[in-house]
């Protein structure tokens, strides 16, 4: 499996609604991130659901490594 792209080394902070769905971008490749646009069509990745449990910011990962995907953990920082 070869290694997604790295988008940046900090999380990318989103207000998401409660309830309402998110598919986060795994492979790194797409243009509207942290979400997927459909670039990962050409590689062995899939976008991750995420379902806001509830409404305010969250952050998701944009280093793509981290072990608690589609959310940032800390792991940019160890790139």
């Amino acid at each position: 499996m070869t290694a997604p792209i790295i988008v940046q080394k900090s999380p990318m902070p989103v207000e998401v609604e409660e309830g309402k769905n998110y598919f986060w971008c795994a492979c790194g490749k797409s243009a509207k991130q942290p979400f997927c646009d459909g670039s990962h069509k050409d590689t062995e990745y899939s976008p991750v659901k995420y379902t806001a449990t509830k409404t305010g910011k969250v952050f998701f990962c944009a280093c793509k490594h981290s072990s608690k995907a589609p959310l940032c953990d800390g792991t940019h920082s160890s790139l």
